[in-house]
């Protein structure tokens, strides 16, 4: 199978910068969220439609972005 529907959009989320990816393989929603910098998967989801998915993935992501500190530099 293919990706179809493929999207990608850059958010901020609670001051963090996000690289959100969306797309569908067959009739299942995946959505990949990762830092920009350097990359690290923060969140992933699946399921039955776009916003679904990305506002599952969203989600998760504020949760986790929640939890890390930051560092004065």
């Amino acid at each position: 199978m293919r990706a179809e529907d493929y999207s990608e959009q850059k958010l901020e989320i609670d001051g963090w910068p996000v690289h959100l990816v969306t797309y569908r393989v067959g009739a299942v929603w995946h959505c990949h969220a990762d830092n920009v910098s350097p990359g690290s998967t923060i969140a992933r989801a699946h399921g039955d439609s776009k916003e679904e998915v990305e506002r599952s993935a969203i989600e998760r992501a504020r949760e986790m972005l929640a939890r890390t500190r930051r560092q004065a530099v």
